[in-house]
C-alpha cells in the first residue's frame, strides 16, 4: 500500500467521483479507476459502490477514507520536520493551555526560519468556529469526549497530541499524594474559557473554588502562601518547582488537542510535527 494509493482514494472520495478527482490530481480518470482497482484487489474488498451517475463509499471505504487521511497528514508531519518550510501559521490557543509555549515556537524557529507563526486566544468552545471560518490554522483546546475524523475537506479534524495528567500543587512541603475528594480543600482555579478551568471541571465536578485568577503565577503565589491549592497539568505545575507535586492514585487525564481542517499546509503540518 502506497501514499499515493491513499491519496487518490481520499479524493475520489471527497470529490464523489472518478472523473472530478481525476481532475483535482491532475491526471486521467483511468489513472484513478486503475490505481483504486489495484488496492481493492490487494484489500480484498471494494471501497466504493460504483452507478451510473454517482459513486459512493462502502461500509469497507467508510472505515477506510478516515484512515487514509490520518496516514496522509503524518506522513505531510513527517516530511515537514526535516523540510524546511516558509509562510505564516496562525496558531489559536485557548488560555492557559500550553505552559511551554515558548520552547515548541523555539524549536519550530530553529527547523523552519522562513516560518512565521501568529499566535491568538480563542476560548474554550470556539476553537471548531474558529477553524471552520478561517480565523486560524491551527486551534489548539482540550480535547474533546468525542474525536471527529472529519468527513468532508471542510470539515475540522481533531488530532490528540501527547497525553499527560493533571496533579495538585500545595505548599512546599507535606504528602505526595493527592486526596481522591478534594471537597475540604480551599482550590485556586482559573476562569471559565480557561483550558485549564474546562478540564478540571470535568474531573471534579464538585469542588468548592476559593480563589479564581487568569495568571498561573498568581495561583502559584497563593498555593505556595498556602493559602490555597491548585490543580494543573504537571507541566504547569513543574515550572513552580517550589510548591509540592501531588498525584492522583486514579489519574486524571490532561489531554490537549490540536484541530484543522483535512487537508494540512506544509506549514500547519510543519506545527503540528512539533506539537506531536
Amino acid at each position: 500500500m502506497e501514499l499515493r494509493q491513499l491519496a487518490v482514494v481520499v479524493a475520489v472520495a471527497e470529490e464523489g467521483g472518478f472523473t472530478a478527482a481525476a481532475q483535482r490530481l491532475r491526471t486521467v480518470q483511468s489513472t484513478v479507476s486503475t490505481v483504486v482497482r489495484a488496492l481493492e484487489r490487494d484489500l480484498g474488498t471494494p471501497l466504493f459502490h460504483r452507478t451510473t451517475h454517482r459513486v459512493i463509499l462502502t461500509a469497507a471505504g467508510e472505515a477506510f477514507v478516515p484512515a487514509a487521511r490520518a496516514a496522509l497528514e503524518a506522513a505531510a508531519r513527517a516530511r515537514a520536520a526535516v523540510a524546511p518550510v516558509g509562510g505564516l501559521v496562525r496558531l489559536g490557543m485557548c488560555p492557559g493551555l500550553l505552559a511551554d509555549l515558548h520552547r515548541v515556537l523555539v524549536t519550530l524557529r530553529d527547523a523552519h526560519p522562513g516560518l512565521g507563526v501568529e499566535v491568538r486566544q480563542v476560548p474554550v468552545g470556539e476553537v471548531r468556529r474558529a477553524v471552520v471560518e478561517s480565523t486560524v490554522d491551527v486551534g489548539l483546546t482540550v480535547a474533546p469526549d468525542c474525536v471527529s475524523p472529519g468527513s468532508t475537506p471542510s470539515e475540522p479534524v481533531t488530532t490528540l497530541l501527547p497525553g499527560e495528567e493533571l496533579v495538585l500543587a500545595t505548599a512546599p512541603g507535606g504528602s505526595r499524594s493527592a486526596p481522591a475528594d478534594l471537597s475540604g480543600l480551599s482550590l485556586v482555579d482559573f476562569p471559565p474559557g480557561w483550558a485549564i478551568r474546562e478540564a478540571v471541571d470535568r474531573a471534579f465536578p464538585g469542588r468548592r473554588v476559593a480563589q479564581e485568577v487568569d495568571d498561573l503565577a498568581v495561583a502559584a503565589g497563593l498555593v505556595r502562601a498556602g493559602l490555597a491549592a491548585c490543580v494543573l497539568p504537571a507541566s504547569a505545575a513543574a515550572r513552580f518547582a517550589d510548591l509540592t507535586v501531588r498525584r492522583f492514585a486514579r489519574p486524571k487525564p490532561w489531554q490537549l488537542a490540536a484541530v484543522h481542517c483535512a487537508g494540512v499546509s506544509p506549514a500547519v503540518a510543519a506545527l503540528l510535527a512539533q506539537l506531536g
